[in-house]
């Protein structure tokens, strides 16, 4: 008996009788010259191209039929410049909620009335300055414990408006304060540089984000068939959605057929489970999109505005 095995009785089939994942349909079309919308017609029509397409169209058929866009994210898209693509969304009505953690505020403060953000950690760390900004933290706590019962974003939104920036042309905080769109801002103690500082009152702070935990429960209720996109936060604001849409779904709002987005340079486990997968189970579709913000953001920026003046809309959920 042979010690191989005998293929000469497989059984073959014709290739054009057999499913492809792949047809030369969805192959690129390579350009040197032309508009936005010639390069983004021309993208791969598969995997991450396929989805960024589709996301961007989730979002133009949000706004064409008035429905929720809800966006999330950290102090790293402040650091890169793309909150004036965000703020750029807002004015032009497409985004009408935000959520963020502390440090988008601390970056966007300082950039809207200093023109200038981010210490050098290592080297403040070292000489025990890192974070010690007193404009900074006397701005931001002072106005969230003069109007904390109305919550942080709308303390936030009061002192751009009451004190306008000198630099506001660069701030996100200044298109919400501009736009009066919801503003809710979830912290936690201890994470940010401004907790540091004697002005800081814990009480005030607990006080007001607990105000727009509430805020953004609502928002969420109001979020089928609208689109959410988280970037760049890893934790914090993943584990407050989940909780929010917890409460929202708990108090009998039907809350679905949502499409949940997260952007970040590295996947992590949260973003994934609390945004993406488990909120999506049921109905609804999820999409990961990897990249860094200063690409990936203006890109969906122009992707979003080309699917808006093209009047496209998505009506389903099957990608």
């Amino acid at each position: 008996m042979s010690d191989q095995i005998d293929l000469s009785k497989i059984n073959t089939f014709s290739i054009n009788e057999m499913e492809r994942k792949v047809d030369i349909s969805s192959f690129p079309e390579l350009r040197e010259s032309g508009t936005f919308t010639d390069f983004w017609n021309s993208l791969p029509d598969i995997l991450a191209a396929k989805s960024l397409k589709t996301v961007c169209r989730r979002i133009a058929t949000a706004y064409n039929t008035q429905k929720k866009v809800l966006f999330l994210f950290g102090g790293h898209v402040i650091k890169t410049g793309c909150g004036l693509i965000i703020a750029d969304l807002i004015k032009k009505g497409i985004i009408n909620a935000v959520a963020v953690n502390g440090s988008v505020i601390i970056h966007d403060v300082e950039l809207a009335y200093f023109a200038r953000t981010s210490e050098d950690v290592q080297e403040g760390l070292e000489k025990g300055t890192f974070g010690m900004a007193k404009e900074t933290a006397e701005m931001i706590n002072g106005a969230v414990k003069r109007n904390c019962e109305s919550g942080y974003g709308e303390s936030i939104k009061k002192l751009f408006r009451e004190n306008p920036p000198s630099y506001s042309g660069v701030s996100l905080l200044s298109a919400v304060a501009e736009m009066d769109i919801p503003l809710t801002v979830h912290i936690a103690i201890g994470t940010d540089i401004i907790h540091q500082h004697p002005c800081f009152n814990g009480a005030s702070v607990g006080e007001a984000s607990t105000v727009d935990f509430k805020k953004l429960a609502k928002i969420i209720s109001l979020l089928s068939h609208g689109v959410i996109v988280n970037i760049g936060s890893a934790v914090i604001l993943p584990e407050v959605f989940l909780k929010a849409l917890t409460v929202a779904r708990n108090l009998g709002y039907k809350v679905e057929d949502f499409t949940a987005v997260n952007f970040d340079m590295i996947q992590h486990y949260r973003p994934n489970t609390n945004i993406v997968n488990r909120p999506t189970f049921s109905s609804g579709e999820g999409y990961s999109i990897t990249g860094h913000h200063e690409i990936m953001l203006p890109l969906l920026r122009m992707g979003i505005l080309n699917e808006v003046k093209a009047g496209n809309k998505d009506g389903g959920y099957n990608g």
